[in-house]
C-alpha cells in the first residue's frame, strides 16, 4: 500500500530562490505545508522584508537573507552563513529569474548576457553552492524552474528562451553527474500563471473585450483558463519530496496542456 507520508518533507531545509513573492512564494509556502523549513534569499533588503512579511502573514516561520544569485563569492557566503544559522540545506528551488521583451535585433549583448545571467548562471551557481552539503548528506533536491520557453520559442523573449533551454539542459547535466550520489535534480516549467507582473496582458480592453494576449493564452490552452500560483504547488512538493526519488532530469510541464496542443482549425 502506497504510504502518503512519501510526499512529507518534515525537517528538511529548502532554499528558494527569489522567494519573496510570486510563485516563489507559492511554492515556498507549499513546501512549508508539507514540513519543510523555509530559507528564501531575494536581491535587496526590501524584497527580503516584503518575503518576511508575506511569510509571517501565512504563519510561516522563514529565514530571509540578501544575496545575488550571479554573484559566485556572495552565494558561497550566504549559504556558508545559512548552514551555520539554520543547517545544510536539503532541498533547492532555482526559481529567481527575470524576462526582457525586446525583439532580437534591438536587443544589445550586453542585455541578452543580463538575462543569461540570472536565469542560466545563477541556477549554476546556488547548485554549485549547495551540491557540497548535499553530498555530505548522501542526499538532495534541486528544481529548477524552466519555462514552455525551455522548448518552444517566441517573438521577444529570445534571451529568455536560449537561458531557460540551457536550464533544462543543465537539469539533466547535474542528473547525470550527480545522480549516483542519491542526488536528483528536476525541473518545472510553469505556463502562463495569473500573476501581478502578468497582469497588465489580462486586463479587459476600453470597449470590455479581452486583452489579445489573454484571448490568445485561452485559446492555446486545453484548459481554457491561465494557471494559478497555486498550481505549481503539487508539483513542487511531489518533486522536493520522497516520493520522486526515482525521478531525476525531468521536466514537469505545468501547462494547461498548452504543450501538447496544436490548436485549434481556422
Amino acid at each position: 500500500m502506497f504510504d502518503v507520508n512519501a510526499f512529507r518533507i518534515d525537517g528538511k531545509i529548502a532554499m528558494v530562490t527569489g522567494g519573496s513573492y510570486g510563485i516563489g512564494l507559492s511554492m515556498a509556502l507549499a513546501l512549508a505545508g508539507a514540513g519543510a523549513k523555509i530559507v528564501f534569499n531575494d536581491i535587496n533588503q526590501e524584497l527580503v522584508d516584503r518575503g518576511m512579511a508575506a511569510y509571517k502573514e501565512a504563519g510561516v516561520t522563514a529565514y530571509g537573507i540578501v544575496c545575488d544569485v550571479t554573484d559566485e563569492a556572495a552565494a558561497a557566503a550566504a549559504i556558508q552563513k545559512i548552514r551555520n544559522d539554520v543547517g545544510i540545506i536539503d532541498i533547492l528551488v532555482n526559481n529567481a529569474g527575470v524576462i526582457m521583451r525586446k525583439p532580437m535585433l534591438e536587443m544589445s549583448a550586453e542585455e541578452f548576457r543580463k538575462v543569461i545571467d540570472i536565469d542560466l548562471n545563477g541556477p549554476f551557481i546556488m547548485a554549485k553552492a549547495v551540491l557540497p552539503g548535499m553530498l555530505e548528506k548522501g542526499a538532495g533536491k534541486i528544481i529548477n524552474i524552466c519555462s514552455m520557453m525551455s522548448e518552444l520559442g517566441r517573438e521577444t523573449v529570445s534571451a529568455y528562451a536560449a537561458a531557460k533551454g540551457g536550464l533544462k539542459m543543465l537539469t539533466k547535466n547535474i542528473c547525470s553527474e550527480f545522480g549516483s550520489a542519491n542526488i536528483q535534480c528536476n525541473g518545472i516549467g510553469p505556463g502562463y500563471i495569473a500573476t501581478p507582473q502578468t497582469a497588465p496582458l489580462r486586463e479587459k480592453q476600453p470597449d470590455g473585450s479581452p486583452h489579445p494576449f489573454d484571448s490568445f493564452i485561452i485559446a492555446k490552452t486545453p484548459a481554457q483558463r491561465w494557471g494559478k500560483p497555486e498550481d505549481l504547488q503539487g508539483p513542487a512538493v511531489f518533486l522536493a519530496s520522497g516520493a520522486s526519488d526515482f525521478v531525476n532530469g525531468h521536466i514537469l510541464y505545468v501547462d494547461g496542456g498548452i504543450l501538447a496542443y496544436i490548436g485549434k482549425q481556422p
